[in-house]
């Protein structure tokens, strides 16, 4: 997975506003894949699926495109983490913090290593739980 910066707000900054709503698939983050790798995994463009690492899991919007090279899916930075159900992912809005490592480059750099992780997506099939990250109530 690469975590790239999100093409319609500035990081998290303005999650909740309404074009970076109008990116989300179903109340998610989109994750691009290539339509090949979906097909492999039973998943449609506008499906939710599962992203695992070893760290933990989200939920994500699939979006396909021959834009992201087979074996890669890319995930942008900045949703807001909601762990409210954390039976079903450690994040259920998309977050990629979520599944990737909080340690750096190296003792020298100390670089941000947060943008790469090895996945697995899986279809995900189950009741979707409501996304609750802006909900300043809960």
């Amino acid at each position: 997975m690469v975590a790239n910066n999100p093409p319609t707000r500035l990081h998290s900054q303005l999650d909740q506003g309404e074009l970076s709503a109008s990116s989300k698939v179903r109340g998610r983050e989109p994750v691009r894949m290539h339509p090949d790798d979906a097909a492999a995994r039973g998943v449609r463009d506008g499906d939710v699926v599962r992203i695992r690492s070893t760290v933990g899991s989200c939920l994500a919007g699939a979006v396909l495109s021959d834009a992201v090279r087979p074996g890669v899916v890319q995930l942008a930075t900045g949703a807001w983490f909601d762990p409210s159900a954390p039976e079903v992912a450690t994040c259920v809005h998309g977050n990629p913090n979520a599944i990737t490592r909080d340690i750096g480059t190296s003792r020298l750099a100390q670089g941000c290593t947060g943008q790469l992780a090895r996945v697995e997506v899986e279809r995900y099939g189950g009741p979707l739980p409501a996304v609750r990250a802006h909900n300043l109530s809960h």
